[in-house]
C-alpha cells in the first residue's frame, strides 16, 4: 500500500530540494550591493508619500473574505447545476440549504455594516 505512494514522496523531496537550493544559490551568488535608494518604497517612479507598513482597515478585509466566499459558492454551484436534473429533490433540498446559509451570512455582514464605506 505504501509503495505507491513512493513516487509522490520522490516528486514532493525533489520540489522541496530543488527549491531550497535554488533560493540558497541566488542568494549566495548574486549581487549584494544594497544603498538608500534601492531600500526605498517603490510606488510606480512616483515619490513615496508615507511608509509601506501603514494599516488596513478591517472593512478592507471583510470585504476580500466576502468575495472570497462568494467565489466558492459559484465553484460549488456549477457543478450542481450540470448535474441537477441527476440530483432530483434532495440534491435540490442541499443546495438550498447551503444558498440559505449564505445569505443568512450575508444579511448578517449587511447588518453590521461590513460593506459600508464611510
Amino acid at each position: 500500500m505504501i509503495e505507491s505512494y513512493i513516487p509522490i514522496f520522490l516528486i514532493l523531496g525533489t520540489a522541496l530540494v530543488f527549491g531550497v537550493v535554488s533560493v540558497n544559490m541566488s542568494w549566495l551568488l548574486g549581487p549584494q550591493r544594497p544603498y538608500r535608494e534601492k531600500m526605498t518604497t517603490y510606488e510606480s517612479g512616483i515619490d513615496p508619500v508615507t511608509t509601506a507598513h501603514t494599516r488596513f482597515s478591517v472593512k478592507y478585509y471583510m470585504v476580500a473574505l466576502s468575495f472570497i466566499i462568494f467565489d466558492i459558492e459559484v465553484v460549488f454551484m456549477y457543478p450542481w447545476a450540470v448535474q441537477f436534473k441527476e440530483l432530483g429533490w434532495p440534491g435540490f433540498v442541499v443546495m438550498m440549504v447551503f444558498v440559505l446559509v449564505l445569505v443568512v451570512g450575508f444579511i448578517y455582514e449587511l447588518k453590521k455594516g461590513a460593506l459600508r464605506w464611510d
